[in-house]
């Protein structure tokens, strides 16, 4: 048997993360550390019924409260013991969509909460997830119409955030740490769901972290004579790349004779019914776009959303905290309602026995928010690999020269998808159209290097 490691798990939610790493059996979660009420329901009623293996302390409460030293006591720990530290802080002020506050908003500082529990657990391994659109946030967001007005400071800057986080990394007294970052798609991976997201992984032991190679590809831009370049931890397919997994694939023998649906309201529901699998707004008579989509008619871009049906033949798009908004929503293929929670778990890969509490928006919420369980897997398993290393060397320190923190792009954009041509709505239900399908990535691996941030 392999050791285990133990792990301490903050802005816990639904436990994606978490769920995927105890899947690879090398992990036992001593804590978690989350706020909202229902959220720590959902983990105690799973923890209860032994979904995580074990005893796992919740600690409910605004994180900024919580002193991780009292964590540490209570789960029998000492600086310095912690094998790793994972969590996601909240993201929606670094994501693309929608106003962009940084850290002028509230939730942008908790990446230094994050920090703050690494400086005083001094884990030897941390994971921390976020969404793609964090690598190019501002420590100060200034308004588009206002940055002709003279030149951007230096917290104004795309990824200032990053470079600030890194700073303040490599400060940390008693600790130093070296961090690889790395830009995915978990539909690159196996999952169900287009989501790219970033995992930051840090260690103690100056040992530089590879995270895998892609192991799925758009069915259209696969051939036979290639094989992906794979990590040792994934063994490849004799015939190379998988092909995506679909909506049809996530929901394959499904049984929800009572779904629970945060559903459309009728009105919604008399413009959704004209929409075909595959198709937005692009379907519906010119007149009844109007109608349905008042001035948003008439925008330039960020459309794509509006009165989405879903279709079974291709991956889900990215979830979204509530399924049935006009602009944002996710129609069922075959049925004019939007996805059910447990559709949207079967799309994060939640095991069908995973309990949800609290009313039903907090549930949406929970497993919208939560990373793709086979994300938290994967880094899993690299984590275990890279302990399992480091444990082999005596915990020793690697004494190879790094230049900064690695920042990898693992082919995590998908290319937009075209949803009009030649003044005809283009319907994506067949993945293999030369009209609907998705782009040849131009951009398949790239690596920077996040060197010392300048001192804000």
């Amino acid at each position: 048997m392999k050791q285990k490691y133990k792990t301490i798990s903050l802005f816990s939610g639904a436990m994606g993360l978490d769920i995927g790493m105890h899947q690879t059996g090398r992990f036992e979660l001593l804590a978690a550390v989350e706020k909202v009420p229902a959220f720590c329901e959902t983990i105690r009623k799973n923890v209860g019924l032994g979904h995580l293996g074990g005893e796992t302390m919740v600690f409910e409460g605004d994180i900024a409260d919580i002193d991780p030293f009292e964590v540490m006591r209570a789960v029998g720990l000492k600086p310095g013991q912690l094998d790793v530290l994972v969590g996601g802080p909240p993201c929606q002020s670094f994501s693309t969509a929608g106003k962009r506050g940084t850290t002028q908003d509230l939730r942008g500082t908790m990446l230094w909460q994050f920090l703050r529990f690494v400086e005083a657990m001094r884990p030897k391994v941390f994971v921390m997830e976020n969404v793609r659109g964090l690598i190019s946030a501002a420590l100060k967001h200034r308004p588009i119409d206002q940055r002709h007005l003279r030149p951007l400071d230096a917290d104004e800057e795309p990824g200032s955030v990053v470079q600030k986080f890194a700073s303040d990394l490599q400060e940390l007294p008693g600790a130093s740490y070296h961090m690889d970052v790395f830009e995915v798609n978990s539909v690159n991976y196996g999952a169900p769901q287009i989501r790219e997201r970033l995992l930051f992984i840090g260690n103690r032991y100056n040992a530089q972290v590879d995270f895998p190679q892609p192991t799925h590809r758009n069915p259209a831009d696969l051939t036979s004579s290639e094989e992906p370049e794979q990590s040792t931890l994934f063994a490849a397919e004799p015939n190379g790349f998988q092909p995506w997994r679909t909506l049809a694939d996530a929901l394959s023998g499904l049984r929800d004779r009572t779904p629970e649906v945060l559903d459309f309201s009728e009105r919604k529901k008399t413009f959704l019914a004209h929409v075909p699998p595959g198709s937005n707004w692009r379907s519906l008579p010119v007149d009844m776009q109007k109608e349905s989509m008042g001035k948003a008619w008439v925008a330039k871009g960020g459309r794509s959303g509006w009165w989405r049906r879903l279709t079974m033949n291709l991956p889900c798009p990215t979830l979204v905290t509530l399924p049935n908004h006009a602009s944002t929503s996710l129609c069922h293929p075959t049925q004019t309602r939007a996805l059910s929670v447990r559709e949207y778990a079967r799309i994060q890969e939640f095991p069908d026995d995973w309990v949800f509490c609290g009313k039903l928006a907090d549930k949406y919420t929970q497993i919208g928010n939560a990373v793709p369980t086979r994300l938290g897997s994967i880094a899993g398993l690299v984590v275990a690999e890279t302990l399992d290393t480091l444990k082999a060397r005596s915990w020793h320190r690697f004494t190879t020269v790094r230049e900064g923190y690695r920042l990898v792009y693992l082919q995590s954009h998908i290319r937009t998808r075209k949803w009009f041509k030649d003044g005809k709505a283009v319907v994506w239900d067949d993945i293999g159209d030369e009209d609907s399908r998705y782009s040849e990535p131009k951009t398949k691996q790239r690596v920077r290097t996040l060197r010392n941030a300048v001192t804000l």
